[in-house]
């Protein structure tokens, strides 16, 4: 009868997807034993199995020095997690999310099962029962699954892994970008508190994220007010202020700033911003970082004042990036400017900006006159 896939005419030897060699071989005492590691070349593997069997027939024999394979303790879901998570290097927001997605959606489901008992079918069966209600939240989850089977993998746990539903880990953002216009811009500003016009300007003429506007220091503006430097970003976690590097790797960058705001930061600066390098633009009342929600109450009274009661405070983001793609901004100088790792955001807001062209040549037209006639030169 053909040896099965994986045996020799004694022994057994298998490839792990790592790329790796695995050996082993059935004793005289009938126990499976295996070497304390694999082998990075499989004649390393067969020159082990050539070895123990020289010494079996030989009749000096001894089990290797490794305890012979029992039974182990299942290894669940649950147990390798928890050991994934505290092995990551995180941001607080980041670790917060995924002990949330575990805690919430993954866990109650799938956490009792042996790591190696999960398949595709499982995971397709606990991915349908998610619900299609929260599309974000749910690829936030298949994502998490995914990285962590991933590493069961590397780890050699498992053979390969079961999460392989096709585009489970991305989804397509309901809520559309909300725009303003520059004239709206200098609007919204004027509604908001004097001490965080600025913040508003700022924010969306140079692409900001919150947590980067309200870390910024004196130090981080070019003596000339013509560069910001965005080294860090600020959260609000378990309590306490967070300080630490921005969202993403290309996150830490020198941003220009637009001349014409230029002059409103300088004004700021010798208005609002004590003379200490490390004093913050934006503080709160009280002195320290201004937390988000405390923000959010004067952006929203603001917004409402000129009828934008749907916007948010991260849309003026959105408006400086569709702002600098219809100044010209390539993809790559978005990427830079934003702080973008990949180019799909960047390549979004020119595609906005190009809807905002079209409207555009449509004004320019009128200029032409109601007869419709070009305009003479």
């Amino acid at each position: 009868m053909p040896a099965k896939k994986g045996m020799r005419g004694w022994g057994r030897l298998r490839q792990l997807p790592s790329g790796r060699w695995q050996a082993g071989y059935v004793g005289p005492d009938g126990l499976l034993h295996r070497p304390n590691s694999t082998f990075g070349a499989k004649m390393d593997a067969e020159g082990w199995l050539a070895h123990e069997r020289r010494r079996i027939d030989l009749g000096v024999w001894t089990p290797p020095d490794v305890e012979p394979e029992k039974e182990d303790v299942a290894l669940t879901l649950a147990a390798y997690a928890e050991q994934w998570l505290a092995e990551r290097n995180l941001k607080p927001r980041t670790r917060t999310l995924y002990r949330d997605l575990l805690r919430l959606h993954i866990v109650p489901v799938l956490g009792d099962a042996e790591l190696s008992a999960i398949t595709p079918a499982t995971v397709r069966s606990w991915h349908a029962g998610l619900g299609t209600t929260t599309p974000t939240r749910n690829a936030h989850a298949y994502g998490l699954l995914h990285a962590i089977m991933s590493t069961a993998v590397d780890d050699e746990l498992i053979d390969a892994n079961p999460c392989r539903i096709r585009g489970a880990s991305k989804t397509n953002r309901a809520r559309t970008i909300t725009l303003l216009t520059p004239p709206e811009l200098d609007q919204l500003a004027a509604a908001m508190p004097d001490r965080l016009r600025c913040s508003v300007l700022l924010a969306a003429w140079c692409g900001l994220r919150w947590g980067e506007t309200s870390e910024l220091r004196r130090k981080d503006v070019s003596a000339d007010r013509s560069v910001l430097h965005v080294h860090r970003a600020v959260v609000y976690r378990n309590g306490q202020f967070i300080v630490s590097t921005p969202k993403t790797s290309a996150g830490r960058r020198d941003v220009a700033v637009p001349p014409h705001i230029a002059k409103v930061l300088s004004e700021h600066l010798d208005a609002h911003v004590g003379r200490g390098k490390e004093s913050l633009l934006f503080p709160a009342e009280a002195g320290s970082h201004m937390g988000d929600y405390e923000y959010r109450k004067a952006f929203k009274r603001a917004a409402a004042g000129i009828g934008r009661e749907n916007l948010r405070v991260h849309d003026l983001r959105h408006v400086g990036a569709v702002l600098a793609a219809q100044a010209g901004a390539t993809t790559a100088e978005l990427m830079l400017r934003l702080g973008h790792t990949t180019p799909a955001m960047a390549i979004r807001y020119q595609h906005v900006a190009a809807g905002r062209d079209a409207q555009i040549a449509a004004r320019l037209s009128e200029l032409a006159g109601d007869s419709g006639h070009p305009l003479e030169m």
